[in-house]
């Protein structure tokens, strides 16, 4: 038996050796290449972690002490070392989540996985403790560095540091990363710190030297280790980051030393108030294809060679993302008032190819949404047209400031939202499934929904033309599929992709829902039953011409990847009442719950939304007459009995 099969809680990590925690350390990497390997997954950013996450479980009581992971994509050996070693169906129905999940285990806490809010959770978590009479008890936010670019640390340092009677340790996992090199002055400082010859010389002579002693030389050196690392946290200026913060800071430790992150997190638990252990890790530590990797260092991995890395999944066509790369390229060539903006993801949204030929016009501003939206409102006042590039679910963070300083201010802003809809197994934090209904509320927006390659193109030159307001561009995950060529262009850009023989069904498609609503309509037209299906194009503000399609229809059926409350259908019904056009309207979405990891394909027909679901119910309305006939074709019907 290995050693990892004997751990089935935290406490059974108790009784092992130094060296047994060193081999454990060991194979759970192997475990996690050979395991996420086949279900894809993060694989970098949790071998990164492995004795530190060991560590924190020696040395802290978990349930009863409060562990958060900030973001959870690292907390895989977290899992292990928690009971949950089938990682057969990682991120795949019914098999464990990529995330923390509460209903997996009592030892997760916090299910979102967007980053920067594990020391507000650590901060009302310690408070509640205090207040209950379990003051005992500590609280743990394990943060990356990446996480340290967010305004929400630095607000919650503030009032954490408002009480210093609470037993509250901030691991920093700093490992110079994100998805890519973390950003600005902060990274620069404790890239300084990591580079610096006091550790690196430290780290270098200390490993070498542990390694070769006896135990009892390791317990006395043990017992010095936390005054060298005050001397060298002193030394290069350290303490000086959070003195006046009123937090202890421990550090900086090598976070691949097992020993030296226990002695660290014992003294951070034994001091009772609020402490700063800085980490200094390694992505992919172990895993060489991964320390080769300057990318991201395998931070997320689809199906891989576990020997050699390479991806083993087959080529679908150019990915949503690589085209939307490639055109912004090609708009920059021509516009040099075009910039981009993203938070920590420049890779991951396409903007690298940007950055890489015009370094001065893009601008990665870490994990802060706000900050960038913000900040675009103010490049658009200076008479540029500023495309900001993040994953759908992560406009939600910087709603106000699309609001009140894009909206508001009629600035010249377009946002790219990659992900949006159903993204799959990294769950419901992840889906993409909001930004139609949120969006859309604010004044003066234009939101656009491609339905393929060539769309994305266009609709994303029209949106950078646009410099009186707001412009959005969403696009799913994976890839962008076979173009759907238009049979019919309205005046005002509709595209009519079939037309129906009979009135009966307006099926008005949201961007890649097009394939669907075509198979739909091919369903009905075998029920005997006239169905014309439509891409708007640009979904908000609604077109003129959608509304009279729908006045000449006895149904309208809108479908969309978002939710349905609030959504494109809710809006498209909206407009029709207000230009008293009584046809009545199915809408069609996601439901407003929150969707659990499995695949898109598995998370669509869960919410209703498959070909043969969405035409058997059609055609029972409509040939079951559950639907109101519209006023004008009383009248039509009425005028022909006349006549």
């Amino acid at each position: 038996m290995s050693l990892l099969e004997t751990i089935h809680g935290p406490r059974d990590l108790d009784g092992l050796s130094d060296e047994q925690m060193i081999a454990l350390g060991a194979e759970i990497r192997r475990f996690l290449v050979a395991e996420v390997s086949k279900t894809g997954g993060h694989l970098g950013p949790n071998l990164g972690v492995v004795e530190l996450t060991l560590a924190l479980h020696r040395v802290f009581d978990s349930p009863k002490d409060a562990i958060v992971f900030d973001t959870g994509h690292q907390s895989y050996v977290h899992k292990l070392v928690t009971g949950r070693q089938d990682f057969s169906a990682l991120r795949l129905r019914e098999g464990i989540a990529g995330y923390p999940q509460r209903s997996e285990s009592e030892h997760d806490i916090v299910e979102s996985s967007h980053a920067s809010s594990s020391l507000s959770w650590a901060d009302g978590i310690s408070r509640a403790f205090t207040l209950t009479g379990h003051g005992d008890r500590s609280v743990i936010a394990v943060v990356g560095d990446g996480a340290l670019t967010g305004g929400m640390t630095w607000e919650a340092l503030n009032n954490i540091s408002d009480d210093n009677t609470r037993r509250l340790i901030i691991v920093v996992n700093d490992n110079g990363r994100s998805y890519a090199p973390t950003i600005g002055g902060m990274a620069r400082f404790l890239n300084s710190v990591r580079t610096s010859h006091p550790y690196r010389d430290m780290h270098l002579s200390s490993r070498a030297a542990f390694d070769h002693l006896g135990s009892p030389a390791r317990a006395f050196y043990r017992g010095v280790r936390g005054g060298l690392h005050g001397f060298l946290s002193r030394f290069t200026n350290n303490e000086a980051l959070y003195s006046n913060l009123d937090i202890k800071y421990i550090g900086p430790i090598d976070g691949h030393d097992q020993a030296a992150m226990e002695e660290a997190l014992r003294q951070a638990k034994n001091y009772g108030a609020p402490v700063i252990v800085h980490a200094i890790t390694q992505k992919g530590r172990g895993y060489e294809p991964a320390l080769h990797d300057a990318a991201d260092q395998f931070h997320a991995v689809g199906h891989i060679d576990p020997e050699t890395g390479e991806t083993l999944e087959t080529s679908k066509g150019p990915g949503w993302t690589d085209v939307f790369a490639d055109e912004i390229v090609h708009i920059a060539d021509h516009d040099r008032n075009v910039v981009g903006i993203t938070a920590a993801m420049l890779r991951p949204v396409g903007l690298h190819r940007f950055a890489e030929k015009y370094p001065k016009r893009v601008f990665d501003v870490g994990i802060a949404e706000q900050h960038a939206v913000a900040s675009a409102a103010g490049l658009a006042f200076g008479g540029l047209h500023p495309v900001v590039a993040l994953y759908a679910t992560f406009i939600n963070r910087a709603f106000d400031q699309v609001l009140m300083d894009v909206g508001l201010h009629k600035a010249g802003v377009t946002f790219v939202l990659d992900r949006s809809g159903v993204t799959g197994p990294d769950g419901p934090s992840h889906h993409g499934m909001w930004d139609l209904a949120i969006l859309q509320v604010v004044p003066g927006i234009r939101l656009a929904a491609p339905r393929d390659a060539t769309r994305l193109r266009e609709e994303l030159r029209e949106a950078v033309a646009v410099t009186d307001g707001p412009t959005v561009v969403r696009f799913p995950k994976g890839p962008a599929g076979t173009d759907i060529e238009a049979v019919e262009r309205l005046d005002d850009g509709v595209e009519v992709l079939r037309r129906g023989d009979k009135p009966d069904v307006l099926i008005v498609a949201v961007g890649p829902m097009a394939t669907l609503a075509l198979d739909v309509a091919e369903r009905l037209a075998d029920q005997g039953i006239g169905a014309t299906v439509v891409d708007p194009r640009w979904v908000v503000p609604v077109p003129k011409s959608i509304i009279g399609l729908a006045a000449e229809h006895r149904l309208v059926v809108t479908l969309e990847d978002g939710i349905r409350v609030g959504g494109i259908g809710t809006r498209v019904r909206q407009d029709l009442r207000a230009a008293e056009v009584d046809t009545a309207v199915t809408e069609l979405g996601l439901p407003d719950e929150f969707l659990e990891h499995a695949s898109r394909a598995q998370i669509l027909e869960d919410a209703g939304l498959t070909p043969q679901v969405i035409a058997r119910d059609v055609t029972a309305m409509v040939l079951g007459s559950k639907i109101p006939v519209a006023r004008r074709e009383a009248e039509r019907a009425t005028q022909a009995a006349r006549d």
